[in-house]
């Protein structure tokens, strides 16, 4: 509770989700250097993409500084929730990492979903928060996940969040959705 915060938003360079690995995990260690340079003590990584292509970099170039991301809790949030069947929607990187896949496969009982929805973030950015184009690309993006019955939902970007409403009211009551931000 004592803690003072240095924060970076890298809003120059984001968002990161259409980047390749390569670049966000180059990203990922110069705004870490800038944070500890600042008098950082540990970093929370708060974006999907970079936590899942550059957590383990970061850790491996600061052994002595802890790193935390947002894939960790908002898994064992979906574990604590679910009757088996979760789903993962995320940018493309965060989908190819594979890192919510792996994160979720120590059970063996959970059947994983994911689909990738590269549209959400821009139209999270242009503030089509319940626009009819909005719902139809959630419609377009979801229906396989929806098919595939989830009961949980992990909005596997910190953009998403801001269009929980629409994507809780297309996956249905039995579906709950999990804010990886949270």
């Amino acid at each position: 509770p004592d803690a003072s915060f240095v924060y970076l938003g890298d809003t120059a360079r984001y968002p990161y989700g259409n980047k390749s690995p390569e670049i966000v995990a180059r990203y990922a260690r110069e705004n870490a250097e800038f944070l500890l340079a600042h008098g950082a003590t540990s970093i929370v990584i708060a974006c999907n993409t970079a936590s899942a292509v550059a957590t383990e970099a970061l850790r491996t170039a600061y052994p002595r500084v802890p790193v935390f991301e947002v894939i960790t809790p908002a898994v064992e949030d979906a574990f604590r929730v679910s009757r088996g069947r979760i789903g993962v929607i995320g940018t493309r990187a965060t989908i190819a990492s594979g890192a919510y896949q792996r994160a979720l496969s120590v059970r063996a009982e959970v059947e994983v979903v994911t689909r990738a929805c590269p549209l959400f973030v821009p139209l999270v950015e242009e503030g089509w928060l319940e626009d009819d184009e909005t719902k139809r690309i959630v419609r377009r993006y979801l229906s396989s996940v929806r098919q595939r019955g989830v009961d949980t939902l992990i909005l596997g970007c910190t953009h998403y969040p801001l269009l929980s409403p629409i994507i809780a009211r297309f996956m249905g009551r039995r579906t709950r959705l999990i804010d990886s931000g949270q």
